[in-house]
């Protein structure tokens, strides 16, 4: 089985991506043995939504975020995150406050 850095998702369709995503959906629903309708009730949405989602059709963001928090699989977005990175002027004021020299005591 191939592991999951091996998998070239530029190549993959928009059509598969999102039936990857889908299966991703289906496969955390079942761990959890939920139905699909116990599903939509918690995510707020209607069952043939979640049948659609696991099928890769119909996906809306708000849609698909709904039903990741229900199924407690937000970690997803980890990979998403943006490392915060100061600026170039925040650098400089640190660097300012750090002291320049170290003091002697005087005994």
């Amino acid at each position: 089985m191939a592991q999951l850095n091996d998998i070239d998702y530029n190549s993959m369709s928009d059509d598969k991506l999102a039936l990857l995503l889908g299966e991703f959906i289906k496969h955390h629903r079942i761990e959890r043995n939920l139905s699909q309708d116990e599903l939509a009730v918690a995510a707020g949405l209607s069952r043939p939504t979640i049948s659609l989602m696991e099928r890769g059709k119909s996906m809306s963001l708000n849609s698909i975020i709904r039903v990741l928090r229900v199924l407690d699989v937000l970690y997803v977005f980890d990979s998403l995150r943006v490392p915060q990175q100061l600026s170039p002027l925040e650098m400089l004021k640190i660097q300012e406050k750090q002291r320049k020299h170290s003091s002697h005591k005087k005994v």
